[in-house]
Formats: structure tokens, C-alpha cells, sequence
């Protein structure tokens, strides 16, 4: 959590940390991954058999490191709209067997030559967790129960057996499933509405439970601010002492997702975006109370959290999805997506996982080229928080000045402040305190004074700006190149923050 409190002067801050003071678990998981089968995320971005940075597997090897640099502790898939009309079957078994489909998401041929069995394997490989995405479009109960003996089952059944026949003996061990992706849309094939899909998923989760009452399901949000959350939710998260599912102590639902997107071309409302999805976290983790309230869950019951699986700085005009979405990235762009990942510490309470949208390729942080990976300036701010931003949240006082100008939705201005400083901190369980600090102004160095909390400590100093010779020489944020710059020093009262840059300053407690 992070109060403010607006001051007149640009040029100076007060930040006030309370590190002994922990306020909630930051849920690892909230550093996610997600690869769909769109464009080159898969075919080219995991998987380029024939390439000799790959492995035997077909699996990209530098791909494979940078995930496990960023410690990404679980990965969506196979999508994202690709979802709606994929069958899992197509999927497994002998490659020369499997069938090519017609890709309506995306517009393209499916080949099915990379599927379930070959994902959970590079999933095992990176040492990260699945999270699988149900059909809810053209797919049935039957078939999802299916796919889940397929990887979950330890007995003597048709499905698990079917995977044993496939070369793998012991179960896959999924825990994470969701209900459908982004049901409610347009352009989702199947589009369903609030009250259909919330009956559908109501009983699919039934089912699902009595199957296997491990794992989780994650329900099918909008962007957490509307009337789709607040239906499905009242619907969904409910509770009986008779026992649903096979669970008597617990709601069948375990999280709900929601998604959003920001992007703007003018750089104060690319960078405060972000501050939207913070909203709609708050609404939606009130529309879960209110759902709890209205259905008289017991408090004893835990209530299900947020699950914030696509995210990102996305523009389509600049990457069109059906053209593989493959976006470059600016430091205006990276400062934005540091504020994203600064609102999930702030909210981590409420939030249990987030999956950047996506890992490879598709509006990623890395893209692949025949001979190597290059790392956009998105990756640094994603790389240093999933170092270091874990353990557990604690306050931090900010007070400074405010972007007061328009905003990108509009709707912010007016619901959440947009102060220049976007500040979160955290202590992580080795005893260090590590303090987020995102500059969005183009224009003015801004000077900090922390009331002594810093003073005398030797700081680790990591920034995150231009490569100008002058402070701030891009002053739109457009340059696609970035410093990163680690320093050690011994720190007075006052932290000082460049224009435009984010900063990591590590500090032991």
C-alpha cells in the first residue's frame, strides 16, 4: 500500500518507508508468464527445431535461460482467444498423426505440432508452473474433464492411460485452471453472455472438482470494473455446508481474472495508465466481498483472489494481432510497465497472480531472431522486480506533485491520483528492504527526502534511463535504447531521481 498526499512543488519528495511493518504476502506467482499460440510466441519463440540454439526438444535454449533468470514461477496457456476453438486432442500422441486446423483467434493453420505433452515438458524444463485455459468456446465438459485425467490422473483410466501410452508415466500435476478467456467479448468465437456463462462456469466447476478437488480454478473476469464481474461473481463465488464439488470448506471458484491493456502514443498517459488497472483491482476485490456478503459465505471460507493473467503496454495500431502483435519497445514504454508491476506489489493483498501478456515474441520484453535473443527495455524493470520485489509489502508515505493532465482511459482522472513519483516497497525474507521509484516527469530531477530511514545505509542503486550524455535527453520517452546503471553508495537523507527513469535501491534493514 502506498498513501499520497500532494504538494505545489515538482522538483521535491518526501517518501516515508515502514519496513518493519508487513502488510501482505507478495504472492511470487504475480511475476507470471503467458504464451499463446499467436504469431511467433510458439512456433519461432519456444519451439525452432532445426535451430542451433536449440535443444533436443525443439525448445529455444535462450529462451529457456531467460525465463529462468526472471524466475517466472508459473506460465499461462495455450491462450488468450486460441482458446475458443482448440481441442487438446489435436494436440497429442505422434506428431506425423496430428491433425492441422484452421486458426480462427488469429487467422492462420494450427499444425498441433507443438501441444500439451510438449508444453508441460518445457514447463518442467524452465522450472515453472502450467496454467491451462479451458475451451469455452467450441469445447464441452466432456472434453475438459478429459484433458484434465489427462495430466492429473494417477488411475487406471482411458485418458490417464492415453498419457502413459504418450510416454509419460506420472501424472503432469496441473494445478491451475481457468474457466474459458474473455467470454464476453465480440470477437471471441462462442461469445457468451453474463448469464449464460456464469451458469456454464457454475456447473463446470462442479465437475471439474469432483474430478480432482486440487486444483484451482480461476473464473473469467472482464476488467474487474463492471457489470460482467459483478454477475458472474455473484454467481459463482457461493458456498454450501453440504459440500460442492467435493469441497466442504471452500468455494469452488479460487481465483477470478481480469484484463487490461495500456497504451498511449503521448507519454504522461502511457505512463499513469497503469493506474487504471490499480482501480479495478480495488473495485473488483470489492465486488468479492460483496458477492461473499450478498451469498452469506462464511468468513471462515477463503475468498478467492485476483488473478490478473494478461497485462501489458500493448498498442494495436503499432502491433496488430493478427500481424503477430511483435511490438517495439520505448523507455516511456518501460517506465509504464514498471508502474504496472509497482500496482501488484501495492495491491498483494488482493492479488495472487499476474501474467505479462506474453512471455516471447507477442508483445514481449525478448524477441527471438535466428542467431539470438534481444531484450526490449520492458525487460529490465520486469527483470529487477522479479529479483528483488518479493517477500512481503510494506507502506511507503509519498508525498509530491501530481500529473494533473488528461489521462488514457479518461476515467482515472477523477477515481485514483496520478502523483509523478510511483513508489512501492518491499521486505524481502533475506532481511533487505527494496524500495520501487518510477519518475514519470520528462522534464524534472525530483529530490526525496526520507526522514533518516536511509541515512548512513549503504545503498545497492539500480536505474533504468536514457543513454543521452544530458539528463533525460529523450524527452518523450520514444528512444528504444536504455541505461541501466548499478551503483553503491552511502546514502544521506536525500534519494534523487532522475526525469524519466525507474529506479530499484536495495538496502539491508
Amino acid at each position: 500500500m502506498t498513501s499520497y498526499s500532494k504538494s505545489d512543488d515538482a522538483g521535491t519528495a518526501v517518501l516515508s518507508i515502514s519496513p518493519g511493518h508487513k502488510l501482505a504476502k507478495i504472492n511470487d506467482n504475480i511475476y507470471g508468464g503467458f504464451t499463446e499460440h499467436m504469431g511467433r510466441c510458439i512456433y519461432g519463440g519456444l519451439y525452432d527445431p532445426g535451430n542451433a540454439l536449440s535443444d533436443e526438444n525443439g525448445f529455444r535454449k535462450d529462451v529457456i535461460a531467460a525465463m529462468q533468470e526472471l524466475r517466472v514461477p508459473v506460465v499461462r496457456y495455450p491462450g488468450g482467444n486460441f482458446t475458443a476453438t482448440y481441442h487438446w486432442m489435436d494436440g497429442v500422441g505422434p506428431r506425423e498423426a496430428r491433425r492441422k486446423r484452421p486458426e480462427l483467434a488469429w487467422i492462420g493453420v494450427e499444425t498441433n505440432e507443438f501441444g500439451t505433452d510438449e508444453f508441460l515438458k518445457w514447463c518442467e524444463i524452465v522450472g515453472t508452473a502450467p496454467y491451462m485455459c479451458l475451451n469455452f468456446g467450441t469445447g464441452t465438459l466432456d472434453e475438459a474433464l478429459a484433458w484434465i485425467e489427462y495430466c492429473n490422473s494417477d488411475r487406471d483410466t482411458y485418458y490417464a492411460n492415453l498419457r502413459r501410452r504418450n510416454g509419460r508415466a506420472a501424472p503432469w500435476n496441473v494445478k491451475y485452471w481457468a474457466l474459458g478467456n474473455e467470454t464476453w467479448g465480440p470477437w471471441q468465437v462462442e461469445q457468451a453472455t453474463k448469464e449464460d456463462y456464469a451458469k456454464k462456469a457454475y456447473q463446470w466447476a462442479k465437475a471439474i472438482k469432483l474430478l480432482d478437488p486440487s486444483v484451482e480454478l480461476v473464473l473469467c473476469g472482464c476488467e474487474g470494473a463492471t457489470s460482467w464481474d459483478y454477475h458472474v461473481l455473484k454467481e459463482c463465488v457461493r458456498w454450501s455446508p453440504h459440500g460442492l464439488g467435493g469441497a466442504t470448506t471452500a468455494s469452488l471458484i479460487d481465483m477470478h481474472s481480469i484484463h487490461l491493456y495500456t497504451s498511449s502514443g503521448e507519454h504522461y498517459e502511457n505512463a499513469t495508465a497503469p493506474r487504471s488497472a490499480e482501480r479495478a483491482i480495488q473495485v473488483a476485490a470489492g465486488l468479492i466481498d460483496l458477492a461473499r456478503i450478498e451469498n452469506k459465505v462464511p468468513p471462515t471460507v477463503p475468498a478467492p483472489r485476483i488473478c490478473f493473467d494478461e497485462w501489458n503496454v500493448w498498442d494495436p495500431l503499432r502491433a496488430p494481432g493478427e500481424e503477430g502483435a511483435e511490438q517495439v519497445y520505448t523507455l516511456s514504454d518501460a517506465l509504464a510497465v514498471a508502474a504496472w508491476l509497482n500496482v501488484f506489489v501495492r495491491q498483494a493483498k488482493h492479488v495472487a497472480m499476474a501474467n505479462i501478456a506474453q512471455s516471447v515474441n507477442v508483445i514481449s520484453p525478448l524477441l527471438t531472431t535466428p542467431d539470438g535473443l534481444v531484450k526490449q527495455p520492458t525487460w529490465w524493470p520486469l527483470l529487477l522486480f522479479s529479483k528483488y520485489m518479493r517477500g512481503h509489502a510494506v507502506p511507503v508515505a509519498v508525498k509530491c506533485a501530481e500529473y494533473a493532465g488528461p489521462t488514457k482511459p479518461d476515467w482515472i482522472r477523477g477515481t485514483i491520483e496520478t502523483p509523478w513519483l510511483d513508489v512501492s516497497a518491499a521486505v524481502s525474507d533475506d532481511g533487505w528492504v527494496n524500495l520501487a521509484v518510477v519518475n514519470l516527469h520528462k522534464e524534472q530531477d525530483i529530490d526525496a527526502s526520507t526522514d533518516g530511514i536511509v541515512e548512513g545505509k549503504t545503498i545497492s542503486w539500480t536505474t533504468v534511463s536514457d543513454t543521452g550524455d544530458e539528463l533525460g535527453s529523450s524527452s518523450d520517452g520514444s528512444t528504444t535504447d536504455v541505461l541501466v546503471q548499478e551503483v553503491k553508495h552511502l546514502s544521506s537523507d536525500k534519494l534523487y531521481f532522475r526525469k524519466m527513469s525507474f529506479n530499484l535501491l536495495r538496502w539491508q534493514i
